[in-house]
């Protein structure tokens, strides 16, 4: 199963001052990234599987340590592919920036995985550069790639919502609506 998320109007990072979307029990122990077959694409800029892994690493754990459930679970993410923009030409060509990964989630309590398939992720950059100019202008490959991370991180997120929603991964293994309570206040 793919899942292309452009998530590309908004930075992936832009809700982290906001309470975190409910998933139950959800509380991740292990955070893998793993980079070993991850293809650079055309026309991109380098950057070392060690830092890739590092970097969606990083964007995961900001987004998920937020999560205090009573359950362990734990992610394997594996980077695919990516592209880097470079500088293109501004009206003509501004190449855009892309990342791949494959997502395994596994329950630690019931010592399996919870997606049998790995679950592919194609997030875009952010779309705050304008669409004439490309953020290969404007970022350095390092930012390219934070930005990148998050969006993947968001787009993880939302895919595991999708799913406890679905599937109730995270409420005892059963699906179960969620029903509007006040807050305290």
């Amino acid at each position: 199963m793919m899942t292309v998320a452009t998530l590309a109007a908004c930075n992936g990072a832009s809700d982290l001052g906001d309470a975190p979307t409910p998933l139950g029990d959800f509380n991740l122990h292990h955070n893998i990234v793993v980079a070993p077959k991850a293809q650079k694409g055309p026309l991109s800029r380098e950057v070392s599987k060690d830092e890739l892994a590092a970097a969606v690493q990083a964007a995961t754990a900001e987004r998920f340590d937020r999560y205090d459930g009573e359950r362990f679970y734990h992610f394997g993410i594996s980077v695919e592919g990516y592209v880097l923009a470079q500088p293109g030409v501004p009206l003509v060509f501004a190449p855009k920036s892309i990342l791949i990964l494959n997502l395994t989630v596994w329950d630690d309590a019931k010592n399996k995985k919870l997606n049998p398939e790995p679950h592919q992720i194609t997030v875009f950059e952010s779309l705050d550069q304008g669409p004439v100019i490309g953020s290969g202008y404007t970022k350095s490959a390092e930012e390219q790639l934070k930005n990148l991370s998050q969006n993947a991180a968001k787009s993880i997120e939302n895919y595991l919502v999708k799913q406890n929603r679905e599937e109730g991964w995270f409420n005892g293994g059963r699906a179960v609506a969620s029903p509007s309570e006040p807050e305290d206040k």
